[in-house]
């Protein structure tokens, strides 16, 4: 499965590291996809979502 947030579609983003002479290389900066169990349609499901995500689902529940 691709790192993808299952609520948001937040994936990965890609750049280049900089060294102190201004070499270029390329990297990948993923999300932080945690798996959490969240109840859909009064049914509890286990999806990977992003931290910030989850913070939104916290915070809209309490």
């Amino acid at each position: 499965m691709a790192r993808k947030c299952a609520i948001s579609g937040k994936g990965p983003l890609s750049g280049n590291t900089r060294s102190h002479s201004l070499r270029a290389n390329r990297r990948k900066w993923n999300v932080n996809l945690q798996k959490v169990t969240v109840m859909v349609d009064g049914k509890p499901r286990r999806m990977k979502i992003s931290t910030r995500e989850l913070k939104k689902l916290k915070t809209q529940t309490v």
